[in-house]
């Protein structure tokens, strides 16, 4: 229950979702009562208290022991040979990630790492809301369209279906409440629309800058 355990745990509770959050510290588990289902003082690393806690009837097992490699791999270990359908990990570098995978994980984070490719995404186009990574080169984008653009078609700002821009594909056109899935290519650009676009990062801040 560190920064990224707790955020992460808090945030799956209030999406409604039946979280149990352990940790071997009483002050941690002290504070995280009421903002998850249930805060247990135990160590991770014993089967047994594992199972007493009914961990191997969880949907999913979330790893986030961070810079506690041993107790990382051990905890990912014992989830896995308990039967645990889905267990995500979290990794500090590279050998780290490396191992998790070959124990068993199904997926491994690196939390800072994304959080600073995000980061730097979105200061890279000063319009962006969010970013989501899909290749080294290539995202999802949430974007405030430029006044250069309001008021105009997407077709006229190389956004087309069809356009000459292959590399940038327009999924959703966001006005006020209602989202326009695959917006036509004669759709007009309004003040307060905002775009999902696909594309290569490079071709997103050529033409998203101001």
């Amino acid at each position: 229950m560190g920064r990224f355990g707790t955020k992460l745990a808090s945030t799956l509770f209030q999406r409604q979702h039946e979280v149990l959050a352990i940790d071997a510290d009483e002050q941690k588990v002290q504070a995280m009562l009421g903002q998850v289902t249930y805060a247990v003082e135990a160590d991770a690393t014993n089967e047994t208290a594992l199972r007493d806690l009914g961990v191997a009837d969880m949907d999913v097992c979330i790893v986030a022991l961070g810079s506690q490699i041993q107790s990382s791999i051990i905890t990912t270990m014992l989830l896995k040979t308990m039967g645990v359908p889905f267990v995500i990990a979290r990794a500090t570098d590279a050998q780290h990630s490396e191992i998790l995978h070959r124990i068993g994980a199904d997926k491994v984070i690196f939390p800072e790492e994304e959080a600073a490719v995000r980061a730097a995404s979105l200061n890279m186009t000063p319009n962006a809301i969010e970013y989501m990574d899909i290749t080294e080169s290539t995202g999802v984008h949430k974007l405030r369209p430029p006044e250069r653009m309001r008021g105009r078609r997407l077709r006229d700002v190389g956004l087309a279906q069809d356009s000459t821009n292959p590399r940038l594909a327009v999924m959703v056109l966001r006005r006020a409440n209602e989202y326009i899935l695959n917006p036509q290519d004669d759709e007009v650009i309004a003040d307060g629309d905002v775009l999902v676009v696909v594309g290569s990062h490079a071709e997103i801040e050529r033409a998203f800058a101001r």
